[in-house]
């Protein structure tokens, strides 16, 4: 069995799953000390409805929870994340206690104490006694396997590892664990659950340290036992260019000290490599830099902590899917949107090559002996999608989007993964069609990256060849014969749209958005967004004439009565489940985007143009309104089509998409000249 099929029997998008069990309505977190708190935060903020009870054997750590959970409301509301009636929601229905039978009703138990195997054991009886033989109950351990921590319980199957990161309510990143003895139902349950709530939940084999923590305790270790030959702040300076911050500085943050400790020394048991560098214990914070501080760094210094660092990753990444511990997939997100690695693993032995990737984990093998390293080839570990997942449905191939640290958004990789699943699928006699979506309840897509755009401002030729380059995808989805159906989950911006047009059909949950926010940052959509929606729905031009020139959105029951959806669904399951008859529906009736020219009414706009509160440029505006009417004049598709990357070339040499895209890259609103 593969590694795929072993932790992911049923699908990789968790909301596929049809599942009976509701969300929780009653949650208990046991230890409201370090992690406990956040944890309980996080389900109150994204379901407030629910009842949170936070226990604990003494009433000091309980004061303390309930203080930071104010504190956190206080602080949202302060700048403006919150409403001041949301926050007050937030709050309502906690109970803090040291009476576990007030946790009898609850759905959902999860375990935060201390990293101690008898101590949580205790922990599981006494809640086993409480809550009923329905109540999932599960461990926030970052290490311990979980045949070891429910060893005892009378009904194991519904117990399980749920190993949340630091800042648990914010950090998305959850693991959960899959082991013998637990029922496939509570690890999908839990699965689904904490994506509807907004996480990004990844399943882990019942391994010491998962997926994530073998990487960064082992990232961390190996960067105290640099000490001998570096600084804290050169260590942390050159472990800067592959994650936020530097080793030794997160451990600073986390107080991960102790905890690094531990968990090498529980991973002992596969090597005495792993054994933990005794200044863990010696040291109580790291003297090293700030975050984005540099320290100086000589040439030979900086090579020797980079091959270090990079070969402690690199066995690491070996062993989980040597081992099947995890996916590619889930350890190359799980490293970005968990602890903070600029790019994935995998990534960076992609980005470095073969030859230096098998060089570095052979020297790194023969100074730090007993570690695990290659054992595929280097094509091997490469063979994955980095950012889409695909699911088989009935005949149907589910392309999900999932790049849920960018709501989705769309980069030259993303589009060449989409591409290469349309391209295998359309070979396959077995595949009938495909539906597009997005991961998770909020983004189908929140458009295309921007920084790409830096390096086009002020070249016309260029930028009109990107555009052409980008649309590759909806080029290939014009001619299918397949049938192609979007299913928007949330928001469809820019590029992502564009993305929706093509889909020959389409279909949003209620709280889909449809928007070309490209008039606010001074360029406009180039891949077909000022053609294709006056070819497929001449009837709602006006409308079209108010999204592309002043940003506009669109709701979904807006979009629906325009033709631009042609169903509207309850939720993300039913949303797909209606997709996939699309599909079915669509067979042999294809209809292309048709040739010839539109005749659109004129594009009339306010003297003094403004998207919500801010001025619009109406030098960018000009050239928005020429390019639509153009491409509306042209008597081709294909012509129309050009006409809109030409006017993407003409957009980016204007003062309007400098100022724009400056503006974006600096986190400031743009102020337009002209």
């Amino acid at each position: 069995m593969s590694n795929k099929s072993k932790l992911y029997p049923t699908v990789f998008n968790p909301l596929l799953l049809k599942l009976e069990r509701p969300l929780p309505r009653e949650v208990a977190i046991v230890g409201a000390g370090t992690i406990g708190p956040d944890i309980g935060y996080f389900f109150k903020s994204a379901a407030p409805e629910i009842k949170l009870i936070l226990v604990d054997v003494v009433e000091e750590p309980l004061k303390g929870a309930e203080k930071r959970l104010n504190g956190y409301v206080e602080k949202a509301i302060a700048k403006r994340k919150m409403k001041e009636e949301d926050g007050k929601k937030v709050l309502e229905n906690i109970t803090y206690t040291t009476d576990y039978s007030q946790i009898k009703n609850c759905d959902l138990v999860i375990e935060a104490a201390t990293e101690n195997i008898p101590l949580k054991q205790k922990i599981f009886a006494q809640i086993e006694a409480v809550v009923s033989d329905n109540s999932v109950i599960t461990s926030n351990t970052s290490s311990i396997p979980a045949d070891r921590l429910f060893l005892n319980l009378k009904r194991p199957q519904r117990a399980t590892v749920t190993h949340f990161f630091a800042p648990a309510w914010r950090n998305p990143a959850v693991e959960v664990i899959t082991w013998d003895k637990c029922d496939r139902g509570t690890v999908d349950y839990l699965f689904w659950m904490f994506c509807v709530l907004g996480k990004v939940p990844i399943i882990s084999d019942n391994a010491i340290c998962f997926i994530l923590d073998r990487v960064f305790d082992n990232w961390c270790n190996e960067a105290v036992y640099l000490l001998d030959q570096a600084t804290a702040s050169q260590v942390d300076t050159v472990g800067q260019e592959f994650a936020v911050s530097g080793p030794l500085w997160t451990l600073n943050m986390a107080r991960g000290n102790p905890i690094v400790f531990e968990c090498n020394s529980l991973q002992m048991e596969e090597g005495a490599c792993y054994k933990p560098s005794l200044l863990l214990q010696s040291v109580d914070m790291w003297k090293t830099v700030g975050l984005r501080e540099k320290a100086e760094v000589p040439d030979d210094m900086e090579k020797t902590i980079k091959d270090r660092l990079l070969g402690i990753l690199f066995s690491q990444s070996f062993d989980i899917v040597n081992r099947s511990i995890g996916t590619s997939e889930d350890l190359n997100l799980g490293c970005q949107v968990a602890l903070g690695f600029n790019r994935g693993p995998l990534d960076v032995m992609k980005d470095i090559g073969e030859a230096e990737t098998g060089r570095i984990i052979k020297k790194f093998q023969q100074d730090r002996k007993g570690f695990p390293g290659m054992e595929k080839s280097f094509e091997e570990y490469q063979d994955f999608n980095r950012h889409v997942l695909v699911d088989n449905v009935d005949g149907v191939e589910i392309i999900t989007i999932r790049r849920p640290q960018f709501m989705n958004a769309l980069s030259d990789e993303v589009n060449d993964e989409i591409l290469a699943v349309l391209k295998q699928g359309v070979k396959n006699p077995e595949v009938e069609g495909f539906v597009i979506t997005g991961y998770g309840p909020r983004a189908f897509c929140a458009g295309a990256e921007i920084g790409r755009f830096t390096e086009l401002m002020g070249d016309a030729k260029s930028s009109a060849q990107y555009a052409r380059d980008c649309a590759k995808v909806q080029m290939f989805i014009d001619q299918m014969d397949k049938p192609v159906v979007a299913a928007v989950n949330g928001m469809a911006l820019g590029g992502g749209f564009e993305m929706v047009l093509r889909c020959h059909r389409v279909v949003a949950t209620g709280n889909a958005t449809f928007q070309f926010p490209e008039i606010t940052l001074g360029i406009l959509p180039g891949i077909g967004g000022c053609v294709v929606p006056y070819r497929k729905w001449p009837a709602s031009a006006g409308i079209f004439h108010e999204m592309l020139c002043l940003g506009k959105a669109v709701g979904a029951k807006e979009a629906a009565d325009i033709g631009l959806v042609n169903q509207l669904a309850d939720s993300y399951l039913d949303m797909v489940q209606k997709a996939i008859k699309e599909v079915k529906g669509l067979s042999g009736k294809i209809q292309r985007i048709p040739d010839g020219r539109v005749d659109i009414p004129e594009i009339k706009l306010p003297d003094q143009p403004v998207a919500g509160k801010l001025a619009l440029s109406k030098e960018a505006i000009a050239v928005m309104s020429r390019t639509i009417k153009d491409a509306a004049a042209a008597e081709s598709f294909n012509g129309a089509l050009e006409i809109g990357y030409t006017g993407f070339g003409e957009i980016a040499c204007t003062d309007a998409a400098k100022e724009g895209i400056a503006a974006f890259m600096s986190k400031r609103q743009p102020e337009y000249k002209k």
